[in-house]
């Protein structure tokens, strides 16, 4: 029961492969064909996500499905080099405290740069980290370090004019989004459920301190390791992927790094 069904004249996967796809999807239970697919790929084995739909279904594995995109998403894809977007999100605390996470990301590369976590989100604090975003930011370098020609944020009341006038010093226009209109602000959005359903959903924090820990590991993971979709199955900064012909890989030499105390998991290959 090792192997699916490898009709239409599709060569059968090697059982090492089917093996390890099947590692992945047991210990990672969260993860869509394609994320399963996105691993693999980052250590050098290329499989179609048909067949690895068809290995999990045949030894009764689902993962969960992925939400499809929707037009706007599908319009700031296309315009997304020159654009960076930014919004808050909210933390609770095992004593109730709210916590207030600011956060950039980058459309193009889908690089995350967390700038802030506080529980008094006022205008001066908003503004001095903007200005030390702006400031640590390297033209040319690529990420969310490049300069950007545009920023996207909500109407949130934090967001004053002296924020505004941060990025328009660096020649950058903001863009505010539509009032109650989400979507509009779709890679935000999305990177806060991915934070919060492959991390913080999963975890009891402590304190901003803590909170600040577990971001820090977390984003270090999105931006070095994690594939993603819409990047050719690649992390945002491209560590660690293999390019070219499909390699030949044994279950036996995938290891695996744990991170924020094994809830995260990074697969590797030691050297023969």
């Amino acid at each position: 029961m090792d192997a699916g069904p490898t009709g239409g004249g599709r060569p059968p996967l090697a059982s090492d492969v089917v093996a390890l796809i099947l590692r992945l999807a047991r210990e990672n239970p969260r993860w869509g064909y394609r994320r399963i697919q996105g691993e693999l790929k980052k250590l050098g084995v290329s499989v179609a996500a048909t067949s690895i739909r068809t290995v999990l279904l045949h030894n009764v594995l689902r993962p969960a499905p992925r939400p499809t995109s929707v037009t706007w998403r599908a319009f700031l894809r296309a315009q997304a080099a020159g654009i960076i977007a930014t919004d808050f999100f909210t933390v609770q605390t095992v004593r109730l405290k709210t916590l207030y996470v600011l956060f950039f990301i980058e459309l193009h590369t889908r690089q995350v740069r967390v700038v802030g976590v506080t529980d008094h989100p006022n205008g001066p604090w908003v503004v001095q980290r903007a200005r030390e975003f702006s400031m640590n930011r390297e033209p040319g370098t690529g990420g969310v370090t490049s300069a950007p020609r545009f920023l996207v944020r909500n109407r949130d009341s934090k967001f004053t004019r002296a924020f505004d006038d941060v990025f328009a010093a660096d020649g950058i226009q903001t863009i505010k989004t539509p009032v109650q209109a989400p979507n509009a602000n779709a890679f935000a959005e999305r990177w806060v459920r991915t934070v919060r359903q492959e991390c913080l959903d999963w975890m009891l924090i402590w304190s901003r301190w803590h909170l600040e820990r577990v971001l820090d590991e977390y984003v270090r993971h999105y931006n070095n390791e994690r594939p993603h979709r819409s990047l050719a199955l690649r992390p945002p900064r491209g560590i660690g992927v293999r390019a070219g012909p499909d390699a030949v890989t044994v279950a036996a030499r995938v290891q695996r790094r744990d991170r924020l105390g094994g809830l995260v998991h990074q697969y590797y290959q030691v050297a023969a």
